[in-house]
């Protein structure tokens, strides 16, 4: 039976892809960025920690979807997705590898569990799912595991909740539960944290609120479950909102112990977090 093992949340500012795919790791600005995703990398290449499959939630930035298609909630069921092209061309990074039949499993779950899932079965996939496979696994010739996106809009508003994206990872663990096949799966929740990009308050950073976010992933879910969509947006900025996706991730959890932190700023005017999680199923 399939069981989920871990959950691994991370920022997925695509400065981090450029600076693995332009060999920036030792310069100066980037190294405490990277070196913060020294541990994972280690952890994660153990055997007894190496996922399977990887479901890996994060949202799309207009390369895939846009304003003639919105879906709340998206899954791929295909069998391989590409790298996007995101105007400079796509990143250098492997094909991402699907498990289609366990994709199409939780897909069924989920809907039957009352989450009218989209189905994506071709979908380019841009830096809000390959820099989190990068910083984890580094620069492979193929991604060590196959990897189930799943897709949440963070972007146009209305927006899911921190509660509905927390319920979410539950249906996702029930789902994962009762497919047959023995499988080691981690459960990824990527995106925040506080940061903004335009307008007079671009460059906001509010570290003691992202410290407590961080905190209350183990100490405090419930209030974070709880968190409205106007204290993201006044104490995190426009693009703080993609911590609900860490709330996907969070919902999948029982239980879960912190194994290793990492808060880094700045980032490409980015707060940087990155916590594992495990699951104590």
């Amino acid at each position: 039976m399939a069981h989920i093992s871990a959950g691994v949340a991370t920022s997925h500012v695509p400065l981090i892809g450029v600076g693995i795919d332009q060999g920036k790791q030792e310069e100066p600005y980037f190294k405490p960025i990277f070196a913060g995703y020294e541990w994972t990398k280690a952890w994660i290449k153990k055997p007894e920690n190496k996922p399977d499959v990887v479901i890996l939630v994060f949202n799309d930035h207009a390369s895939a979807f846009g304003q003639d298609l919105i879906p709340t909630f998206a899954i791929g069921c295909g069998e391989e997705f590409q790298p996007a092209d995101e105007g400079w061309g796509p990143r250098p990074v492997p094909v991402v590898k699907n498990h289609p039949d366990f994709a199409w499993h939780i897909a069924q779950s989920l809907i039957i569990d009352e989450f009218d899932m989209t189905i994506i079965n071709e979908m380019p996939v841009d830096h809000g799912l390959t820099v989190p496979l990068s910083a984890m696994f580094g620069e492979p010739d193929a991604w060590p595991a196959l990897v189930v996106p799943i897709m949440v809009n963070v972007v146009t508003y209305p927006i899911p909740s921190g509660d509905r994206c927390f319920r979410l990872g539950q249906a996702i663990a029930r789902a994962v539960e009762s497919f047959p096949e023995e499988l080691n799966v981690q459960i990824w929740g990527t995106g925040g944290m506080s940061h903004q990009l335009q307008g007079p308050r671009a460059g906001l950073i509010n570290a003691e609120w992202d410290q407590k976010f961080l905190d209350d992933l183990t100490g405090d879910p419930d209030r974070l479950r709880q968190v409205q969509h106007i204290e993201y947006l006044r104490e995190t900025g426009s693009e703080g909102i993609e911590l609900v996706m860490w709330l996907v991730m969070l919902g999948a959890l029982t239980n879960p112990k912190e194994l290793h932190r990492h808060y880094h700023v700045p980032a490409s005017n980015t707060a940087l977090g990155h916590i594992v999680l495990e699951n104590r199923s």
